[in-house]
């Protein structure tokens, strides 16, 4: 086996959900996940901390969430910062080429407590990265918190929408949309 072999990351994500469709989360290993993608188990552990965060990419969103709200206009309310985060995000994070595979993914994390578990504490981390975002542009903690709970769910809405193979939108418009929606519920839901 090569020392060094390019793209170790993405293969092990790859060997980890074809081995959780095909025996199951908990019956894969780290082993397992290292041999399917041709690497070994230190590999595994240089990019990963454990089999269940390999579907979930570490930082990576956070630090894309956190970015684009920094790189908004500085005219931008919070809602249009997040708004642009979540373009980069469609243009970084969700081209449409990863459709299907998020498609696979979703699916594997439905089936299994200890995913969907994980998938709620990044969807908490996000709010978190968002509020933390905001407030460094100055935004109130009051309204950078119900403005990053607001784009979490439509964030969340629109991921669900995105991943569905029988749709063609792309990520960041789609996102806006449904943060755009999720906002009228909201007001309506003032009004009433």
């Amino acid at each position: 086996m090569a020392r060094w072999q390019p793209n170790a990351s993405q293969r092990l994500v790859v060997a980890a959900l074809e081995l959780f469709e095909e025996r199951g989360y908990d019956n894969t290993t780290v082993i397992g996940i290292a041999e399917r993608a041709g690497l070994t188990k230190s590999t595994f552990f240089r990019h990963f901390p454990d089999k269940r965060e390999v579907l979930f990419g570490g930082g990576t969103m956070a630090e894309l969430v956190a970015d684009g709200i920094a790189e908004a206009p500085p005219e931008a309310g919070p809602l249009d910062a997040v708004a642009h985060a979540l373009d980069v995000i469609g243009r970084e994070a969700f081209p449409p080429e990863r459709r299907e595979f998020a498609a696979r993914r979703q699916a594997v994390i439905a089936a299994h407590p200890e995913l969907r578990e994980r998938e709620a504490l990044k969807g908490l981390g996000l709010t978190a990265a968002m509020i933390d975002a905001l407030e460094r542009r100055g935004v109130p903690d009051l309204t950078a918190r119900v403005a990053a709970e607001l784009c979490g769910v439509a964030w969340k809405i629109a991921y669900e929408r995105w991943s569905d193979p029988a749709n063609d939108d792309e990520f960041g418009e789609l996102a806006r949309r449904t943060l755009t929606e999720v906002q009228a519920v909201a007001e309506s839901q003032g009004r009433s």
